[in-house]
């Protein structure tokens, strides 16, 4: 049976019209003519209803489509794009978390570690993955098996798809902060490409744990936030109904964060979303990836590590931190964007431009009076 959104409600009562209209049979049980003309029309209206919706979702609206169960997950992507997948399991110290799928793929004959983190399918998978939600276990995995790709020179690809890391107290008491941070400096300082996809929900340092990478992607329908929108509502207006309100202020859809330079590209999803059609999707994917993997063909370690630095902080400044060829060694240094030089010139002279000022407004005026 289908699950459809609030926003969705059109659609839901045409497609019942349309399976009714494929049926052969009645009510009665008998065979009739199925009416092909009119099947096409009313598909023809799903498909135009549905480009109008799709269009023109808020970002609420996005984070529905982002957790919808239909939507496919990490361990579909991993079998429709990879060949030869060989599972890994275990952090060497705790256990093995199943929320964090790992291991070693062929993507057009090219070796790649695939990390993936899983939400599950139904209710006793999803029970075993911990709603994509991981322990500790699952980021030392993920570390134990990014240091063994680096050392023999394999790209690293992950697959986002999380709420959160688990909030749970055994996880705190395993030092949850400090696997999400040592994960975030692996993939940072790794000296391979690393390419992640964001194909559902990206929440929180869970998220950001195996997203920081030389090439950040989502899906056009996927979100990428630091706190779900019910968190941010309950924390700013105590109030977790303003959950649209805090979704639009948090600018976590795609097309919000490629434009504040947060995520390098958008892959474009089926009409519909991701779930209506998961193979042209893992196709897009597959795509997106094979071109990003190729960019960095010829490149040092070096170059791949100075690219992902430089990425990162660039992020929030006008023109960020970059090697300045007029400068000796290969340090970087950051060029201040020219308003925030002109402010801070004012602020560290103020005292002369006020007097300045009071002899300017003391001329004018003695100049009236004469």
């Amino acid at each position: 049976m289908k699950n459809y959104l609030e926003f969705e409600k059109e659609i839901k009562f045409l497609e019942e019209d349309l399976e009714s209209l494929k049926n052969p049979f009645d009510k009665g049980g008998i065979i009739s003519e199925v009416d092909t003309d009119k099947i096409k029309k009313i598909q023809d209206e799903i498909n135009k209803k549905l480009s109008l919706i799709y269009s023109d979702l808020n970002s609420w609206q996005k984070t529905l489509v982002a957790r919808r169960d239909e939507r496919p997950r990490a361990n579909f992507y991993i079998n429709k794009i990879f060949s030869d997948f060989t599972l890994l399991s275990g952090d060497r110290l705790f256990s093995d978390d199943k929320s964090i799928i790992a291991g070693f793929g062929l993507i057009d004959d090219k070796s790649v570690l695939i990390l993936g983190q899983e939400k599950g399918d139904d209710l006793n998978s999803r029970i075993e993955r911990n709603f994509g939600m991981a322990n500790p276990s699952g980021y030392l995995k993920a570390q134990r098996l990014m240091k063994l790709a680096e050392r023999f020179e394999i790209p690293v690809i992950s697959f986002i798809d999380t709420p959160g890391a688990a909030p749970t107290a055994e996880s705190e008491k395993k030092n949850i902060a400090g696997a999400i941070a040592s994960s975030i400096e692996c993939c940072m300082s790794l000296k391979v490409p690393n390419v992640s996809i964001i194909i559902g929900e990206g929440g929180s340092g869970g998220a950001i744990a195996l997203a920081s990478s030389n090439k950040v992607i989502m899906l056009e329908h996927s979100i990428y936030s630091v706190i779900s929108p019910e968190g941010c509502a309950s924390i700013l207006w105590r109030d977790p109904s303003k959950s649209l309100e805090s979704a639009e202020a948090m600018k976590l859809t795609a097309k919000e964060l490629l434009k504040l330079g947060i995520i390098d590209e958008v892959i474009k999803e089926p009409l519909g979303g991701a779930h209506r059609d998961g193979n042209e999707t893992a196709l897009a994917i597959k795509k997106s990836i094979l071109k990003n993997l190729k960019n960095f063909e010829g490149l040092s370690g070096q170059d791949i590590f100075d690219q992902r630095k430089m990425k990162f902080l660039k992020i929030g400044r006008d023109r960020g931190f970059k090697k300045s060829s007029d400068m000796p060694g290969k340090d970087l240094s950051y060029v201040e964007p020219w308003l925030s030089r002109a402010l801070r010139f004012v602020q560290s002279r103020k005292n002369i431009f006020i007097a300045t000022l009071i002899v300017l407004i003391l001329i004018v005026i003695f100049n009236v009076l004469m």
